[in-house]
This record gives C-alpha cells, sequence and structure tokens, in this order.
C-alpha cells in the first residue's frame, strides 16, 4: 500500500479495519503514516517524502520521489505480492501501478482522481494502471463502468466515523475553550507547500479578525513537529507573531468540532469540514506559476469539495490573489454573524453527510479480499 499524505492515512486506515481481520497474519507494508500503522502496517519510507504539491514544487524534488517509486517498484516485483493498494497519491501510484499490473499484480486504487473536474484523459491511463477502482462518490461509479474499469462505490469513509451531530461542548472541553466563545479553527493543510503559500494569508485573516472581536479564539492543528515550526518560521517572518493562535498536535477533528467557522485549504479537508456541519471559507494560494497553469485546466466553476457536491458555491472560495487577509476575514466575519446562514449550511452539509454514508471498511476490504481470490460469502 502506499498513502501520501495525512488524508490518504486515515482513508486507507478505514480499509485496514476491515481487511486485517480476514488477513491477520499478511505483510502490509509500502509507504504509510500512523494510523495505518495501528493495523500492522510497515512504511518502509516515511509518508512526508510524498507529500508535496504544486507543479514547480513537485519538481524540485522529482529525483528523490522518483528513486523512492523505483526502489519499491523494485522490491515488489521481486516480492510478487498479492496485491498493491494505491490510496490517493495518483501521480505517483498511477506509474508504480502500470508496472506492477503489466507484471502480473492486482492493483486497486483508493479514491478516483477528480477526472469529473479536470483532465479527464486520465481515464485511459487509470484503465493502463488499475485491476479495480474504489470510489468515495455515488456519481463516479457511472464514470468508471462506461471505461471499462471494475469499480466499487465504498462511500467516503469519514461519513461514518464523523458523527452527525458533533459534540461542540466535548470538543471545546478537551480543547479548554470556553464554551461561549467563537471559535474560528485555521487549517492552511498539511504539506509544507501548503504552508508555504498559505500560512500569511490566513494567519492574518485572524489578526484582523481579532481586531474587530478581540475574544475570538483561534485553533490551528499541525500535521507533525516539523509542520508546526515551520509555521511558527513563517508566523514570525511575516510579521504576526502578536497573533495568538493555539498550536495543536493533529487533532484536527478536534478543533473542527469545536468550531464556530472554518478557514481550510482546499483539499480533502474542505468535506470533513462538511461533514463535521461547519461553515467554512475555502482558500488556497501556491506558486504563481503553478497557478496560470492549472487555473485554465478546470471543467466546473467549483474546486472545493462541498461545492462540488452540492453543485452550487454554498461555501466562498477565495484562490491565489483573491484569498487576501482582508478578503478572507471578511468572509470569515459574515458566517460568524449571519445565524441563518449558518443554519442553512447546517442543513445541506447533513444532506451531503447521509448520501456518502456507507459501511466503507466492509466494502472496500470486501473488494480486496475478491480481488486476491479470498472473498468471503
Amino acid at each position: 500500500m502506499v498513502a501520501g499524505e495525512s488524508s490518504g492515512d486515515l482513508l486507507a486506515s478505514r480499509l485496514l479495519s476491515g481487511l486485517r481481520p480476514h488477513v491477520p497474519d499478511a505483510l502490509i507494508h509500502g509507504i504509510g503514516g500512523p494510523r495505518m500503522a495501528e493495523y500492522g502496517f510497515r512504511s518502509d519510507w516515511p509518508m512526508e517524502k510524498l507529500s508535496v504539491r504544486g507543479l514547480f514544487e513537485v519538481l524540485a524534488h522529482y529525483r528523490e520521489i522518483k528513486g523512492i517509486q523505483n526502489s519499491l517498484r523494485d522490491r515488489l516485483l521481486v516480492e510478487k505480492p498479492a496485491a498493491f493498494i494505491g490510496v490517493d497519491a495518483p501521480d505517483f501510484n498511477f506509474g508504480l501501478e502500470t508496472q506492477l499490473k503489466q507484471a502480473g499484480i492486482p492493483t486497486m486504487h483508493f479514491i478516483s482522481p477528480s477526472i469529473w473536474a479536470w483532465r479527464g484523459g486520465r481515464i485511459k491511463k487509470i484503465a493502463r494502471a488499475v485491476s479495480h477502482m474504489l470510489v468515495v462518490f455515488p456519481f463516479e461509479e457511472e464514470i468508471y463502468r462506461k471505461a471499462g474499469i471494475p469499480v466499487t462505490y465504498v462511500g467516503y469513509p469519514l461519513a461514518e466515523v464523523i458523527p452527525m451531530e458533533p459534540d461542540v461542548a466535548a470538543a471545546r472541553a478537551e480543547l479548554g475553550l470556553p464554551l461561549d466563545a467563537r471559535v474560528v479553527a485555521i487549517l492552511p493543510g498539511s504539506r509544507m507547500s501548503e504552508l508555504k503559500y498559505n500560512t500569511t494569508a490566513f494567519v492574518g485573516a485572524a489578526r484582523l479578525l481579532a481586531r474587530r472581536d478581540p475574544s475570538i479564539r483561534f485553533v490551528v492543528p499541525m500535521a507533525g513537529e516539523r509542520q508546526k515550526a515551520y509555521f511558527e518560521e513563517l508566523v514570525s517572518k511575516a510579521g504576526l507573531a502578536e497573533v495568538q493562535v493555539q498550536l495543536l498536535a493533529g487533532r484536527s477533528h478536534t478543533a473542527i468540532a469545536a468550531s464556530d467557522s472554518v478557514l481550510v485549504a482546499s483539499g480533502t479537508a474542505t468535506l470533513e469540514v462538511a461533514l463535521y456541519k461547519k461553515p467554512m471559507v475555502i482558500a488556497y494560494k501556491m506558486m504563481r506559476a503553478s497557478w496560470e497553469i492549472l487555473r485554465h485546466m478546470g471543467y466546473q466553476p467549483w474546486i472545493g469539495l462541498p461545492n462540488i457536491l452540492a453543485r452550487e458555491f454554498v461555501v466562498p472560495e477565495l484562490l491565489q490573489n483573491a484569498a487576501t487577509p482582508e478578503a478572507l476575514a471578511d468572509a470569515l466575519w459574515k458566517q460568524l454573524e449571519d445565524s441563518e446562514l449558518r443554519v442553512r449550511l447546517r442543513q445541506r452539509f447533513t444532506e451531503i453527510h447521509h448520501a456518502l454514508l456507507r459501511d466503507t471498511a466492509k466494502e472496500s476490504a470486501q473488494a480486496v479480499l475478491q480481488l486476491i481470490g479470498r472473498a468471503t460469502a
């Protein structure tokens, strides 16, 4: 198995929770994180090596990443595992899966890339790489069936993990936050490249909100010590050290549950925020050259998963030059002040939550067992 970032680690752990009881003695290894390790997964390289986003950012790490891919490929070609499962990380995994599939090793990919949003031609590459695709959105199943690729809709794993009614009081108690305080969670991203481009604008927005209401509390979950140190360095360099934020070691779900609104980098975290029924402002910044290329490649007007699933802008998206501290603060302030808006968003996000509910661990595990010829009745 290969998962390239914290969200993939979490998704893969759901699959492993269903699979491990059926194969208690199997060696399951590759690249992954601490949640996968809870089910006996052995990571041969640190997952952080793959946590790079952006065209030019990836180029800077290309040699190292390619070396890891080649080393893992060579090891697996000798080992001949019962199956290889790539979890997201499409740029890394599809190339690896293609070579393994050609060598007769069954390959599965968990989480479809957003071919319905951009670069739809990738379906041909996926067909060469993947023996079976696991998808997490119901509309994706038909896309793969039409392309002749075996597919299973397994639901969105976190839809069954995140409660339909989050316990705000318990989350605030865990974080030492007053029950009656206004709380804003700031999620600038788990990748170092995301922190590099998002941190200054996100914390700048917090400074402006604090000027409007000094009682607002800000919580910022960090994916690891390396990310925390880099975040603090960026805040200091930007002259924002006076902004009072509570840094957390992980616990992003607790931070979201405790919040009244969330400032979140575009990605899978946006759907997690929606499942917690929280208002959010979606923002993203990247290297200018990467942005100039990517901004012309989308098929639809939305990039945030809640908006894509709702098929409308239910929450704001502020990207690149539009993601100024002033614009982010204004959008968050509107959500904090407008109680009717918060009620409408809670209703929409509850509908999305119900639509994504399946027994993901069971469904994905059964698909793996079928792939390796060990399916149970």
